[in-house]
């Protein structure tokens, strides 16, 4: 099958060798950041290897956080670094598994007619479906950049490597550039860079059919003339498109050090393309400006991170980022201490307080499950108690309006319906946090299925949500209407609104049938705010998110006040 995208899009592939976790989906966004500085208009691509559907049933451990997209999408993280860095707003025709793309083989091959008898095969059907997907759902922009995971030489990459070598020969290579990052080694004691594992990589792309147009090589250290002129001639390739990409302070650094070894001009170059030059500047001044903002920041705040994914980072990726966004906007380093909230669940107050004795701000993320839950209850409580800025994101939230619900509301066996009937005497208990299901009763309301493999149904993607006059978030948004990302199973049940208001807690945010509770805030607190939703994922470094902003702004003040 031939393809036939838009006659005046052009294709980037952007594949890795060596080693995973090179950097593939910043390279990948940085190119896109330098083309749009250019003049054009991009869309970037992942293409996962993985036998999963999406990466909603993967383990935050396994494989890091899952970005959802504005349409519902549960997908890749690097999915939040092509939004942040572009702007362009991510759809689920951006991401893509080997499980979809069987997926949909195998659907197609059960309805009998589509295939019209033929031995369904990888090549061509299933190679097929893969271009299908890397061409289709386009409009009219200059630029596909496709990032494929996995590294060259894993088993399942070759489907995604045999389609992109297609799409390159369908479309013309004049229309078609091969991006390969690799990994140049420093031996220590050789007091030298390697350029053996990037030759060899080089070499197991070409035996696929792929020659790489340019190799983006990580580096601790400079690379020798004497090298690079080594390594492009070995990979059969021009000096000038061997790019260095040493390590960074910061990865919004990345574009502009990308762009000073050459990357965005051999691109125009490959592609014979010309350049808006004040555009250019005037994007890149932005960029410099936010990375001025980081090196140089004007004081520091702690933040305590009350989680249980913390042994991995990537679990909390978009959270980190917009942390550091809310840095950005008030000028601070915002410097995060993990505390991993199964750790603090029997912690005496004298013991929790010297835990948090020098933080000046407390953020709980979202989650699943009962483990370390009444940490995240007991921070909570802390916080409230001790006016110390509090930010409870999704499963934060719930938990403050237990903790609230038990200690302020006269309803001390609040609890959430999500691990409730998994303690003794279940019926002793409140659930004051239900399935949605529980109380919709049949209602239109846009959710998924997630089928045998969690045995439920979520709400994924953005919503409405209505903010009341004269509220804390009120002020911060600006608005009356906004609309967040979510990502969850579980509400705030608002038959509970009255008894909680009438504590003192105020829900500030509903959907715009005033059922679903979306904000809660306490007036009395020097900041206390818990959301529904995931506002990190619609965060970005030239526009933080206001609720980051605001909350960095408070800790600002308490670290003032300590």
């Amino acid at each position: 099958m031939e393809i036939t995208p838009p006659r005046n899009t052009r294709f980037i592939f952007v594949t890795g060798g060596v080693v995973s976790s090179l950097g593939k989906g910043v390279t990948a966004a940085s190119i896109g950041t330098l083309l749009q500085a250019h003049g054009y208009k991009v869309r970037l691509r992942k293409l996962d290897p993985y036998l999963n559907v999406d990466a909603g049933t993967l383990s935050p451990f396994e494989h890091g956080e899952v970005y959802v997209t504005d349409d519902g999408a549960e997908t890749d993280l690097d999915l939040g670094h092509y939004e942040r860095f572009t702007g362009v707003t991510a759809t689920r025709n951006d991401n893509i598994t080997s499980g979809r793309i069987y997926q949909n083989i195998i659907t197609k091959e059960r309805q009998g007619d589509v295939f019209n008898g033929a031995t369904v095969q990888v090549v061509p059907h299933v190679i097929n479906e893969i271009k299908l997907f890397i061409t289709g759902n386009l409009d009219e922009e200059d630029f596909i950049i496709c990032e494929i995971g996995g590294t060259v030489g894993d088993i399942e990459s070759l489907p995604f490597l045999e389609a992109i070598r297609q799409v390159g020969n369908d479309i013309r290579r004049a229309r078609c550039l091969f991006v390969h990052v690799t990994l140049l080694p420093y031996i220590t004691a050789a007091d030298e860079l390697k350029t053996k594992p990037s030759q060899h990589s080089v070499k197991e792309i070409l035996s696929l059919g792929i020659q790489p147009d340019m190799l983006v090589c990580r580096t601790e250290h400079d690379i020798p003339a004497r090298q690079k002129r080594k390594l492009a001639l070995f990979c059969n390739m021009p000096e000038n498109r061997l790019i260095s990409a040493k390590d960074l302070d910061t990865i919004y650094a990345s574009p502009e050090a990308l762009s000073k070894e050459g990357l965005d001009r051999e691109i125009l170059d490959y592609f014979a393309l010309g350049s808006n030059q004040d555009s250019y500047n005037r994007v890149m001044g932005k960029w410099q400006k936010i990375v001025t903002a980081i090196r140089e920041p004007g004081g520091v705040v702690n933040i305590a991170c009350v989680g249980k994914y913390i042994e991995l980072s990537d679990a909390y990726k978009s959270l980190i980022a917009a942390l550091e966004h809310g840095g950005i906007a008030n000028g601070v380093k915002v410097n995060i201490i993990w505390v991993d909230s199964e750790s603090i669940e029997n912690l005496s107050a004298d013991k929790l307080r010297n835990k948090f004795i020098d933080m000046h701000g407390i953020l709980v993320p979202g989650g699943f499950g009962d483990r370390g839950s009444e940490g995240k209850i007991a921070t909570a409580k802390f916080a409230r108690e001790q006016n110390i800025p509090y930010f409870g994101i999704c499963f934060g939230m719930q938990m403050a309006v237990i903790e609230f619900a038990r200690h302020k509301a006269g309803i001390k066996n609040a609890h959430s319906m999500e691990f409730m009937f998994d303690l003794p005497n279940p019926q002793d208990y409140v659930p004051i946090i239900t399935h949605m299901t529980q109380w919709q009763k049949g209602e239109a309301v846009e959710t998924r299925k997630a089928g045998s493999d969690w045995g439920g149904t979520m709400r994924l993607g953005a919503y409405a949500c209505m903010l009341k006059k004269e509220s804390l978030v009120g002020g911060i948004y600006g608005h009356n209407e906004i609309s967040e990302r979510h990502r969850h199973r579980y509400e705030v049940d608002i038959a509970y609104r009255e008894p909680l208001e009438q504590a003192g807690m105020v829900f500030s945010g509903l959907s715009p049938d005033g059922k679903l509770p979306e904000i809660i805030e306490l007036p009395s607190h020097s900041w206390f705010v818990g959301v529904q939703f995931h506002p990190e994922l619609q965060s970005r470094p030239s526009r933080p998110h206001p609720l980051f902003a605001s909350f960095v702004k408070a800790a600002l003040k308490q670290s003032r006040i300590v």
